[in-house]
């Protein structure tokens, strides 16, 4: 999948594009359908599957006291797109001068640009200045624009419209299984491994560490089954998300136990992705009874994983 992050004349270098538009924070089942769908008209018009996106939320230049924590990171959207087929992800940031433009001059710039021969959205798409652009307004325009529009119906599971806003309330209030449903996958956290205090290599649990971003949606605190991504191979973990009151000042952060792995990777980008919860955060009377604990966890695991 190739990527540009500036937005430049593309007219001549890709066949007949198909171009899928959406923010697709998180890249669940709702944006696979609509992605799904435009690599299926690309297929069938032989032409080439492209995701126009931004780097940032819209909301960070319009309303930054609104903006939503964002469900996934840069580096895992990428990882998702590609992995649905995504010829070209179109991905620049979005910034006040873009603010400003009208529907129209947003439907002009992709005429100009890109050039597609279709174009894609979900049902709660807007575009242009104040969002008046929508559905209606790309279906009735596309046409003097020199394209052929389709705006996908709303995807629901129990009836329901699956979205961004309702996944990131699943995680909030710790519905895991909730969330990775109306994902299609793991619920995960990618982010790059930093020092720690190396408590747990002591313990026998080494663990990578990350932060944790106050921009970004987490699980509550406690200890899960994971699934982590570490230079393209996937282990099985188990995490531990908190301030470890066993221990005191510590930062929330993700301390996660990689199963059969060994390696220095501070400074490397993991993704971790969250199966189950194993239990609640706990305070322990003794080193020795977390030792335990986490000895359990770990079995736990492994029963939970050979099923």
């Amino acid at each position: 999948m190739e990527i540009i992050k500036k937005l430049t004349s593309l007219t001549k270098k890709y066949p007949r594009p198909v171009v899928a538009l959406g923010m697709f924070d998180g890249v669940h089942r709702g944006h696979a359908a609509v992605i799904g769908h435009a690599i299926d008209v690309a297929k069938t018009i032989g032409g080439t599957a492209l995701v126009f996106t931004f780097s940032n939320h819209p909301l960070t230049v319009i309303a930054p006291d609104d903006a939503p924590l964002m469900i996934g990171s840069k580096n895992l959207r990428r990882e998702i797109f590609d992995g649905l087929g995504v010829d070209v992800l179109i991905e620049i940031p979005f910034t006040k001068d873009f603010s400003r433009k009208s529907p129209e001059e947003f439907l002009e710039l992709l005429k100009e640009k890109i050039s597609p021969a279709y174009v894609v959205t979900g049902p709660n798409y807007t575009f242009g200045r104040f969002g008046r652009g929508n559905g209606r307004l790309l279906l009735r325009e596309a046409q003097d624009y020199g394209f052929k529009a389709e705006v996908c119906q709303a995807f629901t599971v129990d009836r329901k419209i699956v979205s961004s806003t309702r996944i990131r309330a699943l995680i909030a209030a710790g519905d895991l299984a909730g969330a990775n449903e109306l994902l299609g996958r793991n619920f995960t956290y990618a982010g790059e491994v930093v020092n720690g205090d190396k408590r747990g290599r002591k313990l026998g649990f080494p663990t990578a560490n990350l932060e944790i971003s106050d921009r970004r949606a987490m699980l509550p605190n406690g200890a899960y089954i994971v699934r982590v991504k570490v230079r393209g191979q996937d282990f099985n973990g188990i995490a531990n998300i908190g301030d470890n009151p066993t221990f005191k000042a510590q930062r929330r952060r993700l301390e996660v136990f990689i199963d059969n792995f060994s390696g220095d990777i501070y400074g490397e980008e993991i993704f971790v992705g969250f199966v189950s919860k194993l239990r609640d955060e706990k305070i322990f009377a003794s080193v020795d009874d977390l030792k335990a604990q986490l000895a359990e966890d770990l079995r736990t695991m492994k029963n939970a994983t050979t099923d």
